[in-house]
């Protein structure tokens, strides 16, 4: 079985062509592809991140497990069952969230979602809602907010107005706290807000905020938020850093600072984001920007990262074979 999948060659060189897969720890039942409990998915929608993958478009990635070339990117798809092994027949059909796959037999899965099918276990395949259509790329980003909202208090003050950073700002008013102050030092970022306000660093003289909460993915931003902190205050590393993040000591010192670096979400952090999606507590419209057909992944790539006015691009996969 193949599938057309998108592929980083290597730094800048992206393709789109087809693979071969395999199943689980590629074990074949019978002379089916499929183990008892693998589903075969076949994508309709799939998300770029702006973090992580393009770092892994521009090379500058640093060390991670399962990292090198060729590889096949993503972990923002949606789409539906549409075969699966005996021991979960019954969800074919199901509409579902694939956080990445790991089923090519010549390139990594790192991580694995950007393809026409895939093949995951069943417990990788959370169903969602088809209503949402291509907005249900947005779960897996929706509770990396969440994610680093459970570590600690809601943000008073969140750094970055991406998709990240509007998905952290509707999560804390969805849970009932105060309407954040977000910045962006880009006019083009600084629409779009729902309920808070958004503002440029530099009209801010605030200096008392509680939790910060980084979503901009710059390592050198501590310097410049410490001085924003009140006594014991806690800054929250939400994003992806590739560059080594510092600070000052003596102001971090005088002002008893916390770091907390926020990881992965996990399998609960994505059943919560449903429910509270399911509930009408959190609204995923308005944040998918761009959107092209899968065969124009090598264009679309570079305009997801280089572009101030994509905010979120996604990939259509309904007309490719």
């Amino acid at each position: 079985m193949e599938s057309l999948a998108v592929i980083l060659e290597a730094p800048r060189r992206l393709a789109l062509r087809k693979l071969e897969l395999s199943g689980s720890g590629d074990a074949e039942v019978g002379g089916n592809l499929l183990s008892p409990s693998d589903l075969l998915v076949e994508i309709q929608w799939s998300g770029i991140s702006a973090g992580t993958e393009k770092l892994l478009w521009s090379g500058e990635m640093p060390n991670f497990p399962g990292m090198g070339y060729p590889l096949v990117p993503g972990y923002e798809s949606v789409g539906r069952i549409v075969d699966a092994g005996d021991e979960v027949a019954t969800r074919v059909g199901e509409w579902v969230f694939v956080p990445g796959a790991t089923c090519y037999r010549d390139a990594r899965g790192l991580f694995g979602g950007t393809a026409r099918r895939v093949i995951v276990p069943s417990a990788r395949a959370l169903p969602v809602s088809e209503s949402l259509g291509a907005d249900g790329v947005l779960f897996a980003l929706a509770a990396t907010a969440l994610h680093a909202m459970n570590g600690g208090e809601p943000p008073d003050l969140i750094v970055g107005h991406g998709t990240l950073g509007r998905l952290l700002a509707r999560m804390t008013i969805a849970a009932g706290a105060p309407p954040p102050v977000v910045w962006d030092n880009k006019p083009a970022r600084r629409n779009g807000a729902r309920g808070y306000s958004v503002i440029a660093p530099k009209d801010d003289d605030r200096r008392d905020y509680a939790n910060i909460y980084d979503a901009s993915g710059d390592a050198d931003c501590l310097d410049l938020l410490v001085p924003r902190l009140r006594k014991k205050g806690e800054i929250v590393l939400a994003g992806f850093y590739a560059n080594r993040p510092s600070f000052a000591f003596a102001p971090a010192f005088r002002a008893e600072a916390r770091f907390r670096v926020a990881a992965e979400w996990g399998p609960d952090d994505l059943a919560s984001t449903r429910a509270l999606i399911e509930s009408g507590a959190l609204d995923l419209s308005g944040l998918v920007s761009h959107q092209r057909p899968a065969e124009e992944a090598p264009d679309a790539y570079p305009e997801a990262f280089l572009d101030a006015d994509c905010l979120k691009m996604v990939l259509d996969w309904s007309n490719c074979a």
